[in-house]
């Protein structure tokens, strides 16, 4: 007898809750320092910036991830075309249930999704960058896009709330000031992982730079920390430390709600700098990171920087 062959049916999705609960995690288990700044937000907009996140980190893991060397061209746009998927409201997996939701409830523009599969792109084929500006677009390609898809989630101010005298002002958006602190997390985050990332044969630091204190790439990939190191670094944070301060002009012009967890961060990822200080630039074989007690002190200044800066 003839055999029908039973029409094959989509693998059933978990719920909303459920989806935004696995990006919680994602986010707490990947992202401590960021984590903690999501907490101090209202909870429909930490939620939604979990779900951000957990795409992000999905996105960078095709390139650095244990699955990395089988990540194509052909991959990135599968990637890309999913993230089409979630945008039209038709996820394909569990951890895009939650960001197609997000998109829903936040006027998120696709284009800073697109610019950071492109920067991905950047990673299958690029292990040096000569210059900083080639630097610079790669930093807003994996980071800087963060900042743009956070905006629509963090909300403007409208200055029709604000002081008689300044409700003429016209409606500002921080867009470069959100740029600006993505480039400087992921500078941050570049020099933090300069002896990881030389362990699998990549220098994000601008070859420009390192000639321009004597230092070579042998010199890197061998981890000498010597005086020419040593100067270049106190350059690399000086640069990091003007894109967190060009940030901060930003803020301000946040919903109220969302200044106190922008702040918090900042302030959070701006410590790594000071942790590599105190380590004595010794990015090789020591891990900076800011410690809890310090974590929690820092709150009360961010939160008063909030009320009044």
């Amino acid at each position: 007898m003839l055999q029908i062959p039973k029409p094959q049916t989509k693998p059933q999705l978990i719920s909303v809750p459920e989806s935004y609960e696995y990006c919680r995690r994602i986010t707490a288990d990947y992202a401590k320092t960021f984590y903690l700044g999501t907490l101090l937000m209202p909870k429909e907009k930490s939620k939604a910036i979990w779900a951000i996140y957990a795409w992000c980190r999905r996105t960078d893991e095709l390139v650095d991830g244990e699955k990395a060397r089988f990540t194509t061209d052909d991959t990135l746009a599968q990637w890309e075309s999913q993230i089409e998927s979630v945008f039209a409201g038709k996820p394909r997996d569990n951890t895009d249930v939650a960001l197609a939701d997000a998109v829903q409830r936040f006027p998120m523009d696709i284009q800073p999704f697109r610019d950071m599969i492109a920067g991905q792109r950047m990673d299958l084929y690029r292990s040096r960058y000569q210059t900083f500006e080639e630097l610079k677009l790669y930093c807003y390609r994996v980071a800087g896009t963060v900042g743009l898809m956070s905006n629509a989630v963090l909300g403007i101010r409208d200055p029709h709330n604000n002081v008689p005298w300044k409700r003429d002002q016209p409606i500002y958006i921080p867009t470069k000031e959100a740029l600006a602190l993505g480039i400087a997390m992921q500078l941050t985050n570049i020099l933090r992982d300069v002896g990881e990332d030389a362990e699998r044969g990549r220098i994000y630091l601008p070859l420009d730079d390192l000639a321009a204190f004597g230092y070579t790439e042998k010199d890197l990939l061998a981890g000498v920390n010597d005086d020419r190191w040593k100067a270049m670094m106190r350059f690399q944070i000086k640069r990091a430390r003007q894109y967190y301060h060009q940030a901060e002009r930003g803020i301000s012009y946040l919903i109220r709600d969302s200044r106190l967890p922008v702040w918090a961060s900042l302030m959070l990822y701006q410590g790594i700098l000071g942790a590599i200080e105190k380590n004595n630039y010794d990015v090789f074989n020591k891990r900076a990171f800011v410690g809890k007690p310090k974590k929690i002190a820092s709150l009360p200044i961010a939160w008063l920087r909030a009320q009044v800066l």
